[in-house]
């Protein structure tokens, strides 16, 4: 099988002769010239190298007047830019199938990915006022009582913290309403339905 592959029979000679040598014989030659950088050279900068790992999952809608306000949030929350990000449409609402259950399934497949791949501890979900996508499948109307849209919002980020905690017990678990003014309040979990 190596007898077929020009990368194993190729030598500088192949390198002059060819007209338009590949990647391969380009770098055999460089390497055989000494041009290229050595590991030994390249190796401190790795190791100077800061290791980042995700903190957490955060949830979020997908509207951008909440965008800046979330980031620095998070900032304050420690995290320093460590957690992997996930927008769909309604935040919370997505996660019982509105406004379509691909939006769940996606969540669902996030959260495996960052659970299993990356080791994250806790999930953040950031729902936020005058969402369209609640106006939209809740309340036309929502927006325009604060507490009714509070409220509402409260039960849609319970129902997701229940969904996750009965799938990942050992997640922490957090929520957070943002305002248009860049208030955030966290949200208790209200008591599981059964």
């Amino acid at each position: 099988m190596r007898d077929s592959c020009q990368c194993f029979q190729n030598d500088d000679a192949d390198l002059v002769q060819s007209s338009s040598p590949n990647r391969r014989q380009f770098l055999r030659h460089l390497i055989g010239t000494g041009v290229l950088i050595t590991a030994s050279t390249i190796a401190p900068a790795v190791a100077r190298a800061e290791t980042k790992v995700p903190k957490a999952l955060v949830l979020s809608c997908i509207d951008y007047r909440i965008l800046e306000a979330e980031r620095y949030f998070l900032s304050l929350q420690n995290l320093g830019g460590q957690y992997d990000f996930t927008a769909l449409a309604g935040a919370s609402l997505a996660l019982s199938g509105m406004p379509h259950q691909y939006d769940a399934d996606a969540f669902w497949d996030q959260l495996d990915i960052s659970y299993r791949l990356h080791n994250i501890k806790k999930v953040i979900i950031l729902d936020h006022e005058d969402c369209s996508v609640y106006q939209y499948k809740i309340d036309p109307n929502l927006a325009a009582n604060p507490a009714l849209e509070l409220t509402t919002h409260t039960e849609y980020l319970s129902r997701a913290y229940w969904a996750i905690r009965d799938r990942y017990p050992d997640l922490n678990i957090e929520l957070y309403f943002v305002k248009l003014n860049t208030e955030v309040k966290f949200i208790s979990p209200l008591a599981k339905v059964v």
